[in-house]
């Protein structure tokens, strides 16, 4: 632990620590939700105790600018894992963030989601649409021109890699 942590932020930390361990999360987990005592720690100069809804609107919004969301929410995590088991308060800002949706493919593509998602596809393989499902396993042969003049295109099998 650096030198430069006030003695009551160095027993909350630990006991932070502790509680991570105690409560059984994976090492990378204890790693995260320590870190995300550390920077905010660091940011209001070591006093973490009383945070408003401002302080904290503030330090996520900086936090925004130069880490990812995956790093926010870890913080966020981490400081509400905090909050209830160093200091003993309830979190009382659970909509502080709300990190964007996004929309992935699944992993197994039913039938006529595959039909949707070659019927919207004009130029089969100049598009990201079949190289995701061939990400994902799938064999794709393309078949010749149809009489009406398209290409089709035939989702063979399933392809384990082995």
């Amino acid at each position: 632990m650096p030198s430069n942590f006030s003695a009551h932020f160095a027993r909350q930390y630990d006991s932070h620590l502790k509680h991570l361990k105690l409560k059984g999360l994976q090492p990378k987990t204890i790693d995260a939700y320590a870190r995300a005592i550390r920077r905010p720690g660091a940011y209001f100069d070591y006093r973490v105790d009383d945070l408003s809804e401002a302080q904290l609107t503030e330090y996520f919004s900086d936090l925004i600018g130069t880490h990812s969301w995956s790093a926010v929410k870890l913080d966020l995590y981490g400081l509400k894992f905090f909050t209830v088991h160093v200091l003993k308060k309830p979190w009382a800002m659970p909509h502080l963030i709300k990190p964007p949706k996004c929309q992935r493919l699944p992993d197994i593509v039913t039938v006529d989601e595959a039909q949707r998602l070659f019927s919207a596809t004009r130029v089969l393989f100049c598009t990201g649409r079949c190289w995701a499902l061939i990400c994902l396993g799938w064999q794709i042969w393309i078949a010749p021109k149809s009489p009406s003049g398209r290409r089709l295109c035939c989702l063979a099998a399933w392809w384990s890699g082995d």
